[in-house]
């Protein structure tokens, strides 16, 4: 997706630059001949001529109806709400955005992460995002596409990485003073290490009660680790309450300003 976003730009900025440069180049020798040489004033002799009348609308016309249609095109085949075509089935994901930290939990598996999106090279992402407090925008520049988390409602967004590697992703909404620090890694593994990865997961201690009240305080995945006492950057889940997700949208819905935490369970 990252890809053809990039071969997009890069079509749109070249057909931008034959309205650009020229208007750039002729506007100061316009400037030099007609006000700034020798002084003398410019006296024209108007004429209607076809043949300029044809470049000078035709031009700007030409280029507008290619924009228009790679615009109408690419929004078309790059909608971040659309299925990616593949033989394999998608991995399923959702994403909760918290001050400032991201919490992912793989529903299929039972088992959730903070700050940390792994999954399988080769295999598609079902991402469906939403916000426990204000709207945040979820992003993995060298995947593509961003799309907006809002409270109260679900958006989506399919991804799929070609190869192993680790991709930074970031939430680029200004939301608050820890904002900035509101990052996490994208981990695209071999089926076998995301298999390995999803095991080591299942073993560690259940999102209860207490870690989603402490998911809910503001504070950075640092944070998160000092109030849960755990070790290193990576925080795992082994158990999730049923439909978390979902209680999350309606709480957050139901509540006249962005909730600190959503009840492990009713």
């Amino acid at each position: 997706m990252a890809a053809q976003q990039r071969t997009h730009f890069w079509l749109v900025a070249a057909l931008m630059v034959l309205v650009v440069l020229p208007v750039l180049t002729l506007t100061p020798w316009l400037i030099w001949r007609y006000r700034d040489h020798g002084g003398a004033d410019y006296e024209p002799r108007w004429a209607f001529s076809r043949g300029w009348e044809v470049v000078l609308w035709g031009g700007p016309a030409l280029v507008v109806t290619v924009l228009a249609a790679l615009l109408w095109i690419n929004t078309t085949r790059l909608d971040p709400y659309a299925p990616i075509v593949s033989e394999v089935d998608p991995l399923r994901v959702q994403a909760v955005g918290y001050d400032w930290k991201w919490l992912f939990l793989y529903p299929d598996l039972g088992i959730a992460s903070v700050n940390l999106l792994a999954f399988p090279a080769g295999r598609p992402l079902e991402i469906e995002l939403t916000s426990a407090t204000v709207m945040q925008s979820f992003f993995v520049p060298a995947l593509g596409s961003q799309v907006y988390a809002m409270g109260g409602m679900s958006t989506w967004l399919h991804l799929e990485a070609d190869a192993p590697g680790r991709f930074k992703g970031e939430n680029s909404q200004y939301n608050g003073k820890g904002f900035h620090m509101q990052k996490f890694e994208a981990v695209a593994m071999t089926e076998a290490a995301f298999r390995d990865w999803a095991r080591d997961a299942a073993t560690a201690p259940a999102l209860d009660a207490a870690a989603l009240d402490a998911l809910g305080r503001e504070g950075v995945a640092s944070d998160l680790a000092r109030a849960l006492d755990r070790q290193g950057d990576e925080i795992l889940f082994g158990g999730l309450p049923a439909e978390l997700f979902a209680r999350v949208m309606s709480e957050t819905a139901k509540a006249p300003t962005a909730p600190h935490h959503v009840a492990a369970g009713r």
